[in-house]
């Protein structure tokens, strides 16, 4: 099953981030990614996304919550949600920069099932409950100049767009 995880850092947490890395990236290569690497606004780090083949959501929830950076207390908070890689590559399939996560959460009937602008998609996939029934809305990296355009906006209660690169070691 694939789960999408996004940990959101503490104000401040840089120095303590920093100081994990290599902990860090050792955690994430016991692990099959689908996609991974770091947020920011502008040049501040605000965040981790890690897409992830696990057996199950327990396996996602001990994933994100037995990270080293979050045992540590660099992350405020993490979204975990069952996601369904709709394109059916990783991030290693689609070499390149950065780009923009983009975020929609929602509720009632699913939207976007397929990214609406295919143009510079890495990843795409609906946020779903934990059994896979419920629509909760939808998660993608873009390299795009206007990455929203693979949602319908208005379908959802919210959406984030954070600056992202492509995470792991260099």
């Amino acid at each position: 099953m694939e789960f999408f995880c996004y940990h959101r850092d503490r104000p401040g947490s840089l120095p303590l981030r920093e100081k994990l890395i290599e902990e860090h990236w050792s955690y994430m290569d016991q692990f099959s990614l689908i996609a991974r690497g770091p947020t920011f606004d502008g040049d501040v780090l605000t965040g981790s996304v890690h897409i992830v083949e696990v057996p199950d959501a327990a396996a996602a929830r001990a994933f994100a919550f037995e990270e080293p950076c979050y045992q540590a207390g660099a992350y405020r908070d993490v979204l975990v949600r069952r996601w369904r890689n709709v394109l059916g590559r990783t991030m290693w399939d689609s070499p390149g920069g950065g780009g923009h996560l983009v975020i929609g959460l929602g509720s009632g009937e699913p939207v976007d099932l397929e990214p609406a602008c295919a143009d510079g998609v890495v990843a795409f996939g609906p946020l779903l409950s934990d059994d896979g029934t419920t629509w909760l809305g939808t998660a993608a990296l873009v390299r795009s100049d206007n990455p929203v355009a693979v949602l319908t906006a208005d379908r959802y209660d919210s959406v984030e767009v954070h600056e992202w690169q492509p995470g792991g070691r260099r």
